[in-house]
């Protein structure tokens, strides 16, 4: 009963939310059981493209250290804003919500090239958390009970706790930058005169999800979420 109980929650997240979060736990428990190493997991141009290591394309996003507090408070993050974006503004849209995170790692890895970083998972979640904001900018949060602020200022608030702790912004300031350069792409620029709809979904991502969304469409119930989130462990 309780392994039902758990499959049926587990199934209830969203496809592509739930796919990307598995895939951060179970790399992460694989690193932890010593199956892999890091240094087979982070992103080396050099490895990727003279020796052909594709997979790192991939699984520099779904490493976020080892367990402990940073690697729940980001997989947290993870779990949470990707959850409320494809449950929100890409509701019955997972095609889009696929093709938004692919834009996004896209970009990050071009911009990863020239950056000394090697993990982009953190970058990733940065962008949706931005782009969750732009599009929640009525939503009320709270930083530990120290402050308040809106939705949007979300990214900026966790780059400058980030520089707080003495740790570098670098990966931050990439994930608002490609947060910022979808959200001006998908909803600022097609609203100006003359503009346009430049992201469009190619045809063959649109075909893998159309079944999962037409099920969606018919058999979904549609629930408020509370999209806050209150640093002292309460929903606003």
């Amino acid at each position: 009963m309780a392994n039902q109980l758990i499959y049926h929650e587990f199934m209830q997240i969203p496809p592509v939310t739930r796919a990307y979060v598995t895939s951060c736990v179970l790399t992460t428990l694989a690193v932890q059981l010593d199956i892999v190493t890091p240094y087979q997991l982070y992103f080396n141009p050099e490895l990727i493209f003279k020796n052909f290591q594709i997979w790192r394309l991939i699984t520099n996003f779904c490493y976020f250290g080892p367990i402990g507090f940073s690697f729940l408070f980001n997989m947290l993050f993870t779990y949470r804003y990707c959850r409320f974006l494809e449950e929100g503004s890409f509701r019955g849209k997972t095609a889009d919500f696929f093709f938004m995170l692919l834009f996004g790692g896209s970009m990050l890895i071009l911009i990863g090239i020239f950056v000394n970083t090697i993990f982009l998972g953190n970058a990733l979640t940065i962008m949706y958390v931005y782009v969750w904001g732009r599009r929640n900018p009525s939503i009320r949060m709270n930083f530990f009970g120290l402050m308040n602020f809106q939705a949007p200022y979300l990214p900026w608030v966790l780059c400058g706790f980030s520089l707080l702790l003495g740790g570098s912004t670098t990966v931050d300031l990439m994930g608002i930058a490609v947060g910022h350069f979808y959200y001006y792409l998908e909803d600022v620029f097609p609203k100006q005169q003359g503009g346009f709809r430049i992201l469009k979904t190619p045809r063959f991502i649109e075909w893998l999800f159309e079944s999962r969304d037409a099920i969606e469409d018919e058999n979904m119930v549609h629930e408020e979420r509370p999209g806050g989130f209150d640093w002292d462990g309460r929903e606003q």
